[in-house]
């Protein structure tokens, strides 16, 4: 394996385990908070860190509870148990969202009694194994909701709410551009790629278009390939690849559904990708003479063929994820409508032998 992909920057541990690791942020993506309510058929239910947590902890159980019906005065929320899901997999997203909560209610509250990390100890809910499973408990569940990235929820057009921003002083829509908003504002602030990221974090990130619930997704790349490509060649080509993804390839980022590096993390990347070496040969110079901005234009430009078959490929690889997206959602909805009918069918056959054996007594 060249390199690894994660939303998760390394903890202190696992640097330990893998030294001489950078992080190269690659994209930028958002996790959002998904809901099935017949009543409230559209985005735009209005929740804070503390009442999510609340929902999560199973300290809110009803959709009417005061602290939801408080932020959402214009809705008729209907007075129906809370059904949770979350993921029973170790996951980014799980990551991102358990540090979401983690900030959002410190100490005594979720931060104290869960914590974050790619999988932690529910206190309640419904598990399924990645985002289409999550998805498919909230799609055949009425009045249930769970976390989902972004272009996943895009993806198979689910509802989602619109979550307080950091600062406390406005609700914001999950978008491309508004998680790009949480990364501009940390960037000034972020460590050389070889550095401990172990707490970077972009939630809650500060700015009134901030969505709160962001992430950087990082390359992890060894600092000598030696250990990982069998040759110069192999390494270099390597190298080059993962620079057009942090540079020309970011083009192709919104179509993903994900939102663009900031030019200085292009140039935080560049800087990193200069210091990779394999066995002690230094395989691409950096010039910061040569900015980002510099190969920007507002003028129309014809595509080459490379970057028109580039392009193809990314359309494809995108339409082919938004099938797959709905595939396994369609499944992941029968599995769980299955199940509840089985688990219907037991409840009564049981309550129909408790009734026929306190009739025989």
């Amino acid at each position: 394996m060249n390199f690894a992909a994660s939303d998760a920057p390394l903890t202190v541990k696992e640097r330990v385990l893998a030294p001489n690791t950078l992080h190269i942020p690659e994209t930028i993506g958002g996790v959002t908070v998904v809901y099935n309510i017949p009543e409230i058929p559209q985005s735009g239910l209005k929740l804070t860190g503390k009442v999510i947590s609340g929902i999560f902890m199973g300290n809110i159980t009803k959709w009417n509870d005061p602290l939801i019906k408080d932020l959402n005065p214009g809705l008729s929320l209907p007075k129906q148990d809370i059904v949770v899901a979350h993921r029973s997999d170790g996951s980014g997203t799980t990551f991102v969202f358990t540090d979401y909560l983690s900030n959002s209610d410190p100490e005594p509250g979720w931060a104290k009694k869960v914590g974050k990390g790619k999988s932690v100890p529910w206190p309640r809910g419904l598990a399924a194994a990645g985002n289409e499973g999550v998805a498919g408990i909230v799609k055949s569940t009425t009045y249930s909701i769970g976390y989902v990235e972004l272009a996943y929820a895009s993806q198979v057009k689910m509802t989602f709410a619109y979550v307080q921003n950091g600062d406390k002083n406005k609700f914001i829509e999950p978008s491309i551009s508004s998680i790009a908003a949480s990364a501009a504002s940390i960037v000034d602030r972020l460590p050389a790629a070889d550095a401990d990221w172990s707490a970077v974090s972009m939630v809650n990130a500060p700015g009134p278009d901030s969505y709160p619930i962001s992430s950087f997704t990082y390359l992890l790349v060894y600092k000598d390939l030696k250990q990982t490509s069998k040759n110069a060649e192999v390494a270099r080509t390597m190298l080059h690849m993962i620079h057009w993804m942090i540079t020309d390839g970011q083009k192709f980022s919104k179509s993903l559904l994900y939102a663009p590096l900031p030019d200085k993390v292009v140039e935080l990347d560049k800087k990193g990708l200069s210091s990779v070496t394999y066995d002690g040969e230094v395989l691409w110079k950096y010039d910061p003479s040569v900015k980002t901005t510099d190969t920007k234009t507002t003028k129309k430009v014809e595509l080459t063929k490379k970057e028109i078959d580039a392009k193809k490929v990314a359309d494809g690889k995108l339409a082919d994820a938004k099938k797959l997206a709905e595939k396994k959602t369609v499944d992941a909805v029968k599995k769980a409508a299955d199940a509840k009918k089985a688990a219907d069918a037991k409840k009564a056959a049981d309550a129909k032998k408790a009734a026929d054996a306190k009739n025989q007594k």
